[in-house]
């Protein structure tokens, strides 16, 4: 018989889903790794009960995660991705011909090969691309101590208690901040704003003080409820800047096919409610 999860993320807000089936269940070195079955949204996995994606709505996160800042930027060859073991961001980012290479630093390697398994249509190939180059690593650590330069970094961390944690110190956005290339482009997980306000408040305080350019936007996503969801955006270049015609202009000639993202969603993105807005410093 189904059962109902319950999300305990927020101490005066939950979620449920219907736990159809349970197909993995399991401990990490970490944390505790669920994937089930869901009717409406498909398989879902959760870290310690909190949801971090589904096969029914993961396409609104990763698309706005990848498409909004690569085709801003333009000119992206080399990305780094922090986190994101479960390869839906390395999905997105891999259908840009013009990205020639891509670094995922993945804590658990345990992380990946589960997401292979059990959730085989978020990556959808992705880790076989030649142009993947998969790290196990801290990804605080390894942004610390890398000489490389990126174009485009974006941070797919979990939420900021446990090991995700230190992926939303000023700390880890220095180094960010010195690993992307001139006007390369930073952007991060920073959850829902009417729910975890402080969380986008202190990232977006430690942005203004490293970035020209230094704001957030919005996607709205069904499983991450509370709201729109925010994603943090540093840059010293101008890509947020980029003329609607010009977006419209790349996105055609990556020829992708997308289910949420257009380039009048991704303009759109950057107007902030009052509210939100008020939470940047």
């Amino acid at each position: 018989m189904s059962h109902w999860i319950r999300e305990h993320l927020h101490p005066d807000y939950a979620i449920s889903l219907r736990v159809e089936e349970m197909l993995y269940d399991s401990t990490t070195d970490h944390q505790r790794l669920k994937v089930f079955e869901n009717e409406t949204f498909g398989r879902v996995m959760t870290l310690d009960d909190v949801v971090q994606t589904t096969e029914g709505d993961n396409f609104i996160y990763h698309e706005m995660m990848t498409h909004v800042p690569i085709l801003a930027h333009g000119a992206a060859r080399r990305v780094l991705i922090v986190g994101g073991g479960d390869g839906g961001i390395a999905r997105e980012v891999l259908r840009h011909a013009t990205v020639e290479h891509v670094t995922m630093v993945e804590l658990e390697a345990g992380v990946v090969e589960f997401s292979k398994e059990y959730l085989p249509t978020l990556s959808a190939g992705a880790f076989d691309d030649p142009r993947l180059e998969l790290v196990i690593a801290d990804g605080a650590d390894f942004i610390r101590s890398t000489t490389n330069s990126y174009d485009v970094i974006i941070v797919d961390s979990t939420d900021p208690v446990g090991p995700g944690e230190v992926l939303f110190t000023e700390t880890f956005h220095g180094h960010a901040k010195r690993a992307l290339t001139d006007d390369g482009v930073l952007v991060t997980q920073n959850g829902v704003p009417f729910l975890q306000g402080q969380e986008l408040h202190n990232t977006m305080r430690a942005f203004r003080a490293l970035f020209v350019d230094a704001t957030c936007y919005l996607a709205t996503i069904p499983t991450y409820a509370g709201g729109p969801m925010a994603f943090g955006w540093g840059t010293d270049g101008p890509a947020r800047s980029t003329p609607p015609e010009v977006l419209r202009g790349r996105f055609e000639a990556a020829g992708i096919a997308t289910d949420y993202y257009t380039p009048e969603v991704h303009r759109a993105a950057f107007a902030l409610p009052g509210y939100v807005a008020r939470l940047l410093p």
